[in-house]
């Protein structure tokens, strides 16, 4: 009898995984992201994070987003926060009040320029890029810091070696982890992560996983955040915009032979890019074996 797909096996290796979630704008999004949060946790995730708005614009939202996570549930919540539209002193008051309220796990980004203004320009007495958050995050306290990854290089940045180097810089001020942008071709990911080792980066780099509910919508984005998208995803996802139910299935299947093709080459973390909805994300986690304690 020959053996099962790989698809229909469970991952050879134990899996962790861990979410983002955003902050809610509304009561009824509010609602629907407590919906998501509450579905996920039986399945114990690593930790979730709870991202920040261009120029600081969700501010307090993300701090009681993840407050509110640490106090009422078992979840592990990370805080994004970044160097856009704060002096440090700022930055320094946002990252004690996370360590008193508890929250030890910072995911430190350089942050987008605020939509319509134009490229990213430093915040005067801000924090210039990433690498100085880290530095500065160190200096308050031992947090546990994510970074981002690029395995496609960083739209702003001049070549795919500058890019690495800025991500061994901030792995050497203090990051723990380095959470990936999305991608879509697995193979893209392992040879980044190839040259991560090569170039001397030892800590976990995670891949970050999307899966694809609105392909017009990811196509867009992809082309403004330098995330490319081949073209067999197209041809998968043709015919099916008034057709929500199937675009689900057909995303689910397409992130988690994803996800099935990374554990087979030693992968055994994966970060989900939720946008506050539990369905596919808790179907990946379970065809990678990772169910209800």
């Amino acid at each position: 009898m020959n053996s099962p797909l790989p698809i229909a096996a469970a991952s050879a290796q134990p899996v962790k995984v861990s979410f983002e979630f955003f902050p809610p704008k509304t009561e009824k999004m509010q609602e629907t992201l407590w919906e998501c949060v509450k579905r996920l946790e039986p399945l114990a995730p690593a930790f979730v994070s709870v991202t920040y708005g261009a120029g600081g614009t969700t501010r307090e939202r993300t701090h009681d987003t993840v407050v509110r996570i640490a106090r009422e549930t078992s979840l592990k919540p990370a805080a994004h926060l970044t160097c856009v539209g704060h002096v440090q002193g700022e930055v320094d008051d946002i990252a004690r009040r996370y360590w008193d309220e508890g929250i030890r796990h910072i995911v430190a980004l350089r942050g987008d320029a605020p939509e319509g203004s134009g490229a990213y320009v430093p915040t005067p007495g801000g924090y210039g890029y990433a690498v100085d958050l880290v530095r500065g995050l160190k200096r308050i306290a031992d947090f546990e810091i994510s970074v981002a990854a690029y395995p496609e290089m960083h739209p702003d940045a001049p070549s795919a070696a500058f890019d690495l180097d800025n991500l061994k810089a901030k792995v050497d001020a203090g990051a723990t982890r380095a959470i990936s942008q999305y991608f879509f071709d697995p193979a893209v990911f392992l040879r980044f992560r190839e040259r991560a080792v090569a170039a001397g980066i030892t800590v976990p780099i995670v891949p970050g996983i999307l899966p694809v509910t609105n392909f017009a919508q990811v196509q867009k984005f992809s082309a403004a955040c330098g995330a490319s998208v081949p073209g067999w995803m197209a041809t998968l996802f043709e015919g099916l915009d008034n057709d929500p139910e199937t675009r689900r299935l057909v995303a689910a299947t397409v992130a988690a032979e994803q996800c099935r093709a990374l554990a087979a080459d030693g992968v055994s973390d994966f970060h989900f890019y939720t946008l506050n909805r539990a369905d596919l994300a808790y179907a990946i986690s379970h065809i990678l074996g990772v169910r209800p304690r």
